[in-house]
């Protein structure tokens, strides 16, 4: 069925823009992933939609990934077609207090830009690894700000390829949630309103959060961020610490010992490892503290 996938894709996309038996572990931040399949790298909305097309018509399985900031592809990959909004959909325009921008330019590199446009109220997504599409699909946020407080409109393409336009009301963002996630729709682009403000203040402000990520999180070494979802009246790193897992390990998988809720890959874990981590993780917090925790981290492949 790949073969026919593929050579229904090359009618649509450039050759140059489709990979086959793609090593994901190159395109997530864990560092961990089988290949897949097929990916492809779009470099415009009709290229986004045609492959849509190409995979329901052919009634193949399909992930959209943004910068694979949040993602962990387990050891045999992929079966399937793996459609990566990134540096290919980046493109982005200001005007006045609003940004203009497709879904695959870096979160933290349009803080950047907002931030040298004098623009504030994106501070807190400074440090906030993935793409604005990822971003926006989770309502990410950091430091009291979400993604839900500077969204005005966002465009998706739906499951059968449709483009719909829905204001922040119609997103429905919650806590790591919306919308997009529940009815399985790809953000294509998205308007932002910001706020005029005083570049060098801002600029502080982004430094400072800098600084508290270095000195609190493993940025050093691979990981997907935090691993869990807050719950509800705890924090999940406290959990996990007052659980006496600190520094816990499966293979090279370990609960990192500078902050409990990251799972961090030492050097070659696999995606058995993480997953075997996480899963004892909840039943041990589980048991102590009656706490179900929720991974914030998506897991697809098999």
């Amino acid at each position: 069925m790949m073969d026919i996938v593929y050579q229904d894709l090359l009618e649509y996309i450039p050759e140059s823009s489709i990979k086959q038996n793609e090593p994901m572990d190159r395109h997530t931040s864990f560092r961990i992933g089988g290949p897949a399949d097929i990916m492809v790298l779009p470099g415009s909305l009709e290229e986004i939609i045609n492959t849509v097309h190409v995979c329901r018509r052919n009634s193949c399985p399909y992930f959209i990934m943004g910068n694979g900031t949040n993602l962990l592809v387990k050891d045999r990959g992929y079966r399937g077609v793996i459609v990566k909004i990134g540096d290919n959909m980046s493109n982005y325009s200001i005007d006045g207090d609003k940004i203009y921008s497709q879904a695959g330019i870096l979160l933290s590199t349009l803080s950047g830009h907002a931030a040298r446009a004098s623009l504030e109220g994106m501070e807190f997504a400074s440090g906030i690894p993935g793409t604005l599409g990822g971003a926006v699909a989770m309502n990410a946020g950091a430091y009291g700000g979400e993604m839900k407080d500077i969204v005005a409109w966002v465009r998706v393409i739906t499951p059968d390829g449709d483009i719909r336009k829905l204001t922040v009301g119609e997103m429905e963002m919650g806590y790591r949630t919306s919308i997009v996630q529940r009815e399985g729709y790809l953000v294509a682009d998205c308007c932002i309103k910001l706020s005029k403000g005083n570049r060098e203040e801002i600029e502080e402000k982004i430094q400072e959060y800098a600084k508290r990520r270095k000195t609190k999180q493993p940025l050093h070494l691979s990981s997907a961020g935090s691993t869990f979802k807050r719950p509800p009246g705890h924090y999940a790193g406290k959990l996990i610490e007052d659980a006496g897992l600190k520094g816990m390990r499966i293979g090279n998988a370990q609960v990192s010992e500078m902050h409990c809720g990251f799972v961090v890959n030492l050097g070659g874990a696999s995606a058995r490892d993480v997953i075997d981590l996480i899963n004892h993780i909840r039943r041990v917090v589980k048991v102590k503290f009656g706490v179900e925790l929720e991974p914030e981290v998506r897991i697809i492949g098999e």
